[in-house]
């Protein structure tokens, strides 16, 4: 009896035995498996709580300078933080006309936005005076302003109205266009009806000139031409080919009444989010895609010049003279913005 019990319980102690270590190894690989599952779980997790998804809006097509160079600058923050900043660009005005994202971005809906200074000097003062006409002498003396203390002087001004200015693009030389008669002096604007960004300065200038200004969004201004409602508008070279206003406004006069910088630019509070060292890199990011957008902008403008050859449009390039008579007539503008005086000579100073 006691030999069979004892072989039992030696049978029950080996099958026991056999069972903890087949549930330890069972257990064992749970626990990697689940390990290695956490660990993933985890990581991915941490992935999505530090990748930020932003916005940067822009208004004109995606193959334009300001777009490209927006892509630049976005693949350029990717790859520096390591994929922390994901920002996707919107553009062709999905987000909204100029003046509406720049609420947007006051507001944090938009963390970043490029539009064109012009606009934007309704929600920042000091932004105005780069719109005066014949402000800038040369393209050199331009880029010389903007990279310099005045430049840098306006893009901070932002932070008054929550906006924190990175850098500026190239927007190139604006002059009139219209649909029926080129302009070549003052008198030539009188009874027309004349498009132009909503702006203060430009309107100013418009009066100035003799010319009836009506301030229309950036979408509606084709349409404005081939209708009537409008007579003319004004412009650099590659918005008058991209958007085909060309088509129904052929006379374009060379008189460069203005080099209105594009400006990039971004939420106060979301720059503010950022360590010091994002900060540089935004930064140097934002100039690089400055300079690759100045490149891309020379190229666009020879490109669509010889498009405009072959089409029937009528280029009318002012002589100094003529060009001296737009200047004179506009000099009232400046009066209008003498509490600017300081950066306006300081502007006129550094070129």
């Amino acid at each position: 009896m006691f030999p069979i019990r004892k072989a039992r319980h030696i049978f029950w102690m080996v099958a026991a035995s056999l069972l903890l270590v087949s549930f330890g190894a069972y257990a064992s690989g749970t626990k990697e498996s689940s390990s290695s599952a956490s660990s993933s779980s985890q990581n991915s997790s941490q992935t999505s709580q530090t990748v930020l998804h932003w916005k940067l809006a822009d208004d004109q097509p995606a193959d334009y300078p300001t777009v490209k160079a927006d892509e630049y600058f976005a693949k350029l923050v990717k790859e520096q933080t390591n994929g922390k900043f994901d920002i996707k660009v919107f553009y062709g005005g999905q987000l909204g006309a100029e003046t509406q994202t720049v609420q947007q971005t006051i507001s944090g809906v938009i963390q970043l936005n490029r539009v064109n200074a012009a606009p934007l000097a309704s929600f920042v003062g000091d932004m105005s005076v780069l719109s005066l006409p014949y402000i800038f002498t040369s393209s050199d003396g331009e880029w010389k302003v903007l990279y310099g203390a005045p430049g840098n002087q306006i893009l901070q001004s932002m932070q008054k109205q929550g906006l924190m200015g990175l850098t500026y693009y190239d927007s190139g030389q604006r002059s009139f266009f219209t649909r029926k008669t080129p302009i070549e002096s003052p008198s030539d604007m009188k009874g027309l009806k004349i498009r132009v960004q909503k702006s203060p300065v430009f309107v100013d200038m418009v009066k100035a000139l003799g010319g009836s200004p009506v301030p229309m969004a950036y979408g509606d201004v084709f349409t404005g031409l081939q209708t009537g409602v409008i007579d003319g508008a004004e412009n650099n070279i590659p918005s008058y080919v991209t958007m085909s206003f060309y088509q129904v406004a052929p006379y374009y006069s060379y008189d460069g009444h203005s080099r209105v910088p594009e400006v990039l630019f971004m939420n106060l509070k979301a720059w503010n989010s950022l360590s010091s060292a994002e900060q540089s890199i935004f930064k140097k990011a934002a100039h690089e895609a400055s300079m690759y957008e100045r490149k891309l902008w020379a190229q666009k403008v020879q490109t669509d010049l010889k498009k405009l050859q072959s089409a029937n449009v009528h280029l009318y390039h002012l002589t100094a003279d003529q060009v001296k008579k737009f200047q004179d007539a506009v000099q009232p503008v400046y009066k209008q913005y003498s509490q600017y005086s300081s950066l306006i000579n300081a502007i006129k100073n550094d070129q």
